[in-house]
């Protein structure tokens, strides 16, 4: 069986490799012949340390991993893996575009083995932010040269791979990453899918009313804590669970399948009018734990899973109680949720996230069903 497997699945793969210079690949992407997706520049970005140190590697002669790039129908090639390294390559030239634009060039600082990369530039320009033009030091053209001429390897996967398999390719190449959580990578996933959909639930989830009833902070927000929480909530809702999967698998492989059938309207919908329902009842405390006669603690996956979910998966047979009346059964749903011996598992020291969300999710599908 596990032979069988290994072997059907490595039938989808199927790719090249090539040693290209640094050079070509800039000429390639000043041609439009391979592609980075400007969102994806928008949700990974490189600290100015780590940027100069790259710039050290390839001055040192220091090979860089390979990059990896999915051949396109048309015959142009899609970054996969290596967006920072090409982007901070392209940027100190001078050479990344952002939309129509190109963006301003970067001015390099002080590395371990290279100090005088400080305020190192490609070459002078007034485009440069945040340093004056006397204050920059063009590096000399031998060792633009030797930049240009510096090798990466690049491994293409090549068009007749399924798409499933690009990205699966994308998040486990960068699942390793300092720079990534699973939420990041899981949004260029769908970015790759269908930027529409991913355009539509990220406003959805970026509403303040969404924001107050899942209660993310400032920080969080920067992390993606608010799109993982909205796509969970979707999956929860849109995608039955069998328990086999890992969670964090469930979640990657819900978004792919509702992004893939594309149904925004639907995901913004469920959003909008389940927790504009929860916001009215009870704000930022709906999702909380219900004590004592108050809302207690921090907003939980158990809250999501068991109370937003279970709301979202009734929602039309609740909204037919009327304005008033879907009001008045939520509070009371919700208040009485949380005194129910079963909810009680839902934390239990050591309990698998596997375990816990077919507790939680069935669970409240019953609990709010009119």
């Amino acid at each position: 069986m596990l032979l069988n497997e290994i072997e059907q699945a490595q039938r989808l793969v199927k790719t090249d490799a090539y040693q290209m210079s640094i050079g070509e690949i800039v000429t390639m992407y000043e041609n439009k012949e391979i592609m980075i997706d400007p969102e994806f520049q928008r949700l990974f970005r490189w600290e100015i340390g780590q940027k100069s140190k790259l710039i050290e590697s390839l001055l040192l002669g220091i090979p860089l991993p390979s990059i990896f790039v999915f051949e396109k129908d048309d015959g142009t090639w899609e970054l996969i893996d290596g967006l920072q390294r090409i982007s901070t390559i392209l940027e100190f030239m001078g050479r990344l575009r952002e939309g129509d634009d190109l963006r301003s060039p970067s001015a390099l600082e002080a590395t371990k083995y290279l100090p005088s990369l400080h305020n190192a530039v490609w070459e002078v320009s007034d485009r440069i932010n945040d340093l004056p033009v006397d204050e920059q030091i063009a590096i000399a053209k031998s060792l633009q040269l030797a930049i240009r001429r510096s090798r990466i390897a690049v491994e293409i996967l090549k068009r007749p791979s399924d798409d499933q398999t690009k990205y699966d390719l994308f998040q486990r190449l960068n699942a390793g990453g300092s720079q990534a959580n699973p939420q990041e990578l899981r949004n260029c996933v769908v970015l790759m899918i269908n930027s529409d959909y991913f355009r539509e639930v990220k406003t959805a989830a970026e509403q303040a009313v969404f924001q107050t009833v899942v209660s993310v902070s400032v920080e969080q927000h920067e992390k993606q804590r608010h799109m993982e929480l909205a796509m969970r909530f979707l999956a929860h809702a849109l995608v039955p669970y069998d328990g086999r999967l890992d969670v964090e698998e469930y979640i990657d492989e819900s978004s792919v399948t509702l992004a893939t059938a594309g149904d925004a309207v639907a995901a913004v919908n469920l959003i909008n009018q389940t927790f504009g329902l929860l916001y009215e009842i009870a704000g930022g405390d709906a999702l909380k734990r219900f004590e004592n006669g108050q809302h207690v603690g921090r907003v939980g996956l158990v809250g999501l899973e068991g109370i937003a979910v279970g709301v979202a998966k009734n929602l039309s047979e609740i909204l037919a109680l009327g304005a008033q009346g879907s009001k008045d059964f939520i509070r009371r749903k919700i208040e009485g949720f949380w005194q129910q011996p079963q909810v009680a598992t839902f934390t239990s020291p050591g309990l698998r996230g596997t375990v816990r969300i077919q507790r939680t999710v069935s669970f409240g599908e019953a609990w709010f069903k009119p």
